[in-house]
Order: structure tokens, then sequence, then C-alpha cells
């Protein structure tokens, strides 16, 4: 490889995406030498008296050779973490006898997958060293042959991508503003809740029957594979104890605003729907104790709000919240959730929410599909916001510990920031971090233990379930 590399890990990383076609990788090699980033989980479920009920089907790899597809690579959305995400073709089979399944719900499933995932980079520093590749293309091993061990093409060759001799970020790169990003965010992730809890247990393809024989097949509605899990260990205590398990501090970087330090301080849906309002029938008047999402599709059923006491304190969550779920349910028209349908080209959503706020009928069917498609296109424009705008900086901090030039604040406690803005509200660990006002956004860097197995040479790591 060349010496002086001055090409960083973050822009290799972008030509092994974007050519990732023509690139395999040896995952015999990256398995061997790899040492998992969080704690062993094994599937099955575990039962009162903690013994393991192991799942009644398992999974065959179908392309079990040396080399697999190069895979994606993914940007952690709060920690300097990159992940490599793997994606490798299996067949079910019985745990007994192996005899394999063919066909579940009237599909045929010859064609599932799982995710493996590999962490190539861990809390800002390389984990993995080195990853064994063969390159199909000439014009892409001429983009990254300087960080490879030899500079002459050929296809048939293994090459050697020294990972642990690039530096991670490169001091040149210009981050964008991030202003105004977290309340675009926090509108998605409080409509695309809202959506979810509509959705449970729904779907706009499969029968209720249907659903319930992938379920019991471990495959979701989507078609993936949704394999039950626990934690090799029930216990972490007795798994440091033995030292099989060990502790370490993961630094957070979260982005916020002046009124909500970060988006976990949101509620679920359903929980805030019983906080805030009463599902009440509009024959009888009788009103539901515990109330869900699922119950405003019905006719009989109407929405008023709930009478809260002294007691209950608002915050500025609960504000922001509020509104949205007011426009949602039509009890108020805000605009809202309408505008952020449109931005993301889901009109047929907003469109049928106002019909069914003006009176008409909406079939549940109709509504379902609807809703389907708002929440895979909202989720895809968040994911676009945090690959192209967060993540890269949420990295570059990680690795660095600072901010970058154009984004230069000074530093401050949590005690420094709640005098400042004293809506905010802090967790036991974001209490003890810093903090950093930049424009109309308040960026958080805070550590937070974390478990991991210590086991090397492991066959599989994580498996991603969709």
């Amino acid at each position: 490889m060349t010496n002086n590399v001055q090409i960083s890990l973050f822009k290799i990383i972008e030509i092994l995406t974007a050519n990732s076609q023509h690139i395999i990788i040896n995952i015999k090699h990256l398995q061997a030498n790899y040492q998992r980033t969080g704690v062993k989980k094994i599937y099955g479920v575990r039962d009162i008296n903690g013994n393991l009920i192991q799942p009644w089907l398992r999974t065959e790899y179908i392309d079990n050779s040396e080399y697999v597809h190069m895979g994606k690579f993914v940007f952690n959305r709060n920690t300097a973490t990159i992940n490599l995400l793997v994606k490798r073709q299996v067949k079910l089979v019985k745990s007994d006898d192996q005899t394999p399944i063919l066909e579940v719900a009237g599909l045929l499933v010859n064609d599932l997958h799982t995710f493996n995932n590999y962490t190539i980079v861990s809390n800002g520093k390389i984990h993995v060293p080195c990853l064994k590749i063969k390159i199909s293309s000439k014009k892409a091993f001429d983009l990254i042959k300087e960080v490879l061990d030899s500079q002459e093409f050929d296809y048939q060759r293994e090459y050697t991508l020294q990972l642990e001799a690039l530096p991670l970020v490169s001091n040149d790169v210009k981050y964008p503003s991030i202003d105004g990003l977290f309340d675009e965010l926090a509108k998605i992730k409080v409509i695309t809740s809202i959506i979810n809890a509509h959705l449970k247990g729904e779907s706009d393809i499969f029968l209720d029957s249907q659903i319930d024989e992938l379920k019991n097949h471990y495959i979701s509605n989507n078609v993936y594979l949704n394999f039950p899990k626990t934690n090799e260990y029930q216990n972490h205590q007795q798994g440091l104890s033995d030292g099989c398990i060990d502790i370490q501090d993961v630094y957070h970087i979260d982005i916020g605003s002046q009124d909500i330090l970060n988006l976990s301080k949101f509620y679920s849906a359903n929980k805030f729907l019983d906080k805030m309002y009463r599902l009440y029938d509009k024959d009888t008047g009788e009103i539901f104790p515990k109330p869900n999402w699922s119950m405003t599709q019905q006719d009989n059923i109407a929405v008023r709000y709930k009478f809260l006491s002294s007691r209950v304190k608002i915050t500025k969550v609960d504000e922001f919240m509020k509104v949205i779920f007011d426009d949602f349910l039509g009890i108020e028209n805000y605009g809202i959730v309408a505008a952020m349908l449109a931005k993301v080209d889901a009109n047929s959503l907003g469109e049928l929410l106002q019909d069914k706020y003006s009176g008409q009928i909406v079939s549940k069917e109709v509504m379902v599909t609807a809703l389907t498609e708002a929440k895979t296109k909202l989720e895809q424009y968040a994911e676009k916001i945090y690959q192209e705008k967060i993540s890269p900086l949420v990295f570059y901090i990680g690795v660095t510990g600072i901010l970058p030039e154009e984004m230069s604040a000074p530093a401050m406690t949590a005690t420094e920031l709640a005098r400042k803005y004293p809506h905010l509200q802090f967790s036991k660990y974001e209490k003890t971090g810093q903090f950093f006002v930049v424009g109309d956004s308040v960026i958080s860097i805070y550590a937070q233990p974390a478990y991991y197995s210590r086991q090397t040479n492991v066959t599989e790591e994580v498996v991603v379930e969709r």
C-alpha cells in the first residue's frame, strides 16, 4: 500500500458503496478475525424458570461460499460507528429433522435472506483492521488501488484493504447546516409513531390468517425473517464475573433543539394517546380505559381531551406531540400532518384523513394501504436526512471529539445549558455530558456504558431483523 495515504476511511466507504456491485468480500476471513461489539444473542425465548425454548425452525445458508457480495455500509445515527450489513440467502428448515419449508401463507419462501451486521468502526476507532476483497471492475479498482496491497489489477486476485492505516475523517470536508433538521425529524418521528400504532397487526397485502401463519414461521409482514432472540447470559453480572462479558463507555452524539434535547424524549403514540385523550363510544358514552390508535379507525369511536389533574406536568414534548395528534385526529386543523405528507409525496393519506374528518366513510383496507405507503415514504425521507446530513456530522464529532470549524461553539455543561434553556430534560447520563448550541440546534455529547461479549472468532455477528 502507498505510504502516507491521505484519503480517509469515510471517502473509501463512499467509493466502496458506489461500486459495491463490482466487489466481493471474503466472509470467512472476516468472521475468523472478528470480535463482537455487543452482547451475544441466541435464538429462542426463555420460560419463567429461565430455560431456553428454541425456535422450531432454523435457517441454513444457500450461499455458503468463501465470498459474498460486499454488502452495505451503514452509519449509526448517534455514535461514531460504521457497520457492514451483509445480505445472505438462506432457506428455512425444521430444527428437529432438517425438513425444508417451501411454502408459507401461499408464498414460496425460496428467496429469504438474513442480514449479518459487522462493526467496522466502533466508538470512533477502527474495529476491523482489514478486509479481504476481490474486484471485478478496473474502474472501481483504480479508485481505491492506492489503499490496496497491490497496484496491479487482476480480477482473480484477492486484495487486502488495510483499514487501520487510513485516517477516519478528512479535515477539509464541509458539513451542511443542521438548522431546522431536528424539528423536521421530530415531526416525522411522531407521525410515523402514529402510523405504526395504526398498522400494528395490519397488512395491506395479507389476510389475518396469513399474518398468523407468517408469524408462526418467524416471518414478518414484509416477508423478512424475524426469529426471537435473547441474551446468551440472563444475568450480565454473572457474565462479568465469568469474564465472558465486559463493559465500556460508548459516546453518544445527539441533535436536539432548545426545547427538546433529542428524539428519545418522545413517547410512543399509544402512550401519549392514553395520557392526553379519552376514547369513547359515541352511542353509549362508554369510555375505553386503555385506548389505542387502532380503535380510532372504528366509526363509533370518538375522541376528546382527558381531564388532567394539576399534578400532571405538561412539557415541551407534550406540547409538540399534542399539536400533531390534534391534527391527525381531526380535532384541530393545523396543517402540519398534511404538509409533511405532501413533502414526502404521501398525499393519499392526507386526502383520506380529510375525507374521514369531514364525515365521509373511509374503508379500512384503503386506509391501511395509504398508511403503509406513507410510513415507507416518511422513513425513506428521514433516512436520507440522516445519511446526508446527520450521520456524517455525528461520525466526525465522535472521531475527533470536536465540532467542525464552521460549527464552532463553546462547550456547556448540563447545568449551564439548563440555566439558559429551562425546558430541557436530561437523563442520568446526559447530565454528565457536554453541549453545544449551534444555530437553533443543541448538540449533545455524553458517555453511556454498554455491555459486550469478549469471545473472539465468532461464526456470525448479530443478525439484523427486519
